[in-house]
């Protein structure tokens, strides 16, 4: 069983848990524990970090001023993961430069220990 801790009380929780058994806060969308319920942290807006809210796309009655959102996505993260896909995406498309580079990097250590 995979714990996390309440938003509010700090408290250990099943990360499957619809609403904290200590304080009651909702942890989960609409009932249904496949749905994250973001929150802000303190008094910030979580529209300030959203992707959605960055590129005006965002529909969210709440909006600018939401503290909690099913459909947010912190925009730094999505940057992060757009670096790391392109580096993959690199690797994969020189696959065979590398494995060269790696096959006479060998090579070379092999000419220089004989």
């Amino acid at each position: 069983m995979a714990t996390l801790s309440c938003p509010r009380c700090h408290q250990l929780i099943d990360s499957q848990a619809i609403t904290c058994p200590h304080c009651r806060i909702t942890l989960k969308a609409f009932g249904h524990p496949g749905i994250p319920l973001h929150r802000a942290v303190g008094n910030d807006y979580l529209c300030e970090t959203c992707v959605y809210h960055q590129d005006d796309s965002c529909n969210f009655p709440k909006r600018p001023y939401a503290q909690d959102c099913t459909l947010y996505q912190n925009w730094q993260e999505s940057q992060l993961e757009l670096e790391r896909q392109t580096n993959k995406s690199w690797l994969q498309r020189n696959q065979g430069l590398v494995l060269l580079i790696a096959i006479l990097f060998v090579c070379l250590l092999i000419s220089l220990t004989t």
